[in-house]
């Protein structure tokens, strides 16, 4: 069987914008590793909403010691009190800094990997490994808000929802660290305007682009 060729697939976007179903499809299509930086937030908010440690820092450096990325996957975290306490979180420079020496590690030993996230492009995969593709996206405000109040499975009111997703993109937009933000050549991706076989025929016409050459 021929050896597959290096792939690495940068994904950036806001809150609700698509992407974790986008990386999903197209990691299934290019048998990738998936890796939702987004996830490893919420975990860290979980654990630090659950057991309250004294010191933050030396608990998530602990805890990021002994837990694989896969338990991670594995867990409900998409509750409305996650959402709201990482907003806040993910803006705290240690914090990041410990997510993002977990994910490098997880991408050293990957050269096939898809990594969805706020700062992938920008800073998790600008060199050594830079990523092949990326791809940035978004989505009116409207449409995100439906689509996670569909996930929460209606539990939490609409308007709640929409305000919650509006205050995540404004701190992830305007936090001194790692803030978001397109880079040059990143491919955009509307997935208010695409359902979810255009997006998959979007990246894919990208990727196959990059296998070629």
């Amino acid at each position: 069987m021929a050896k597959l060729k290096k792939l690495i697939i940068a994904c950036d976007g806001e809150s609700a914008s698509g992407k974790s179903t986008a990386t999903k499809l197209v990691s299934k299509k290019y048998k990738l590793l998936l890796i939702n930086s987004g996830l490893i937030y919420r975990y860290c908010s979980k654990i630090v909403i659950q057991q309250k440690p004294k010191n933050i820092y030396s608990y998530l450096n602990k805890e990021f010691k002994k837990i694989s990325y896969k338990k991670i996957a594995k867990q409900k975290l998409h509750s409305e009190e996650i959402s709201n306490h990482v907003a806040i979180l993910a803006k705290d420079k240690k914090v990041r800094e410990i997510v993002n020496k977990f994910q490098k590690q997880i991408i050293k030993s990957n050269n096939r990997i898809c990594v969805e996230g706020r700062d992938i492009a920008s800073k998790i995969l600008n060199k050594k490994p830079k990523y092949d593709v990326a791809f940035y996206f978004k989505c009116n405000l409207k449409v995100a808000a439906y689509r996670r109040w569909l996930d929460l499975r209606k539990s939490v009111p609409l308007r709640e929802v929409q305000k919650s997703l509006k205050i995540r993109t404004y701190f992830d937009k305007k936090r001194k660290n790692s803030p978001l933000i397109k880079v040059k050549d990143a491919i955009l991706v509307r997935s208010d305007q695409l359902n979810k076989q255009q997006v998959l025929m979007k990246m894919s016409q990208a990727v196959d682009k990059v296998l070629r050459n």
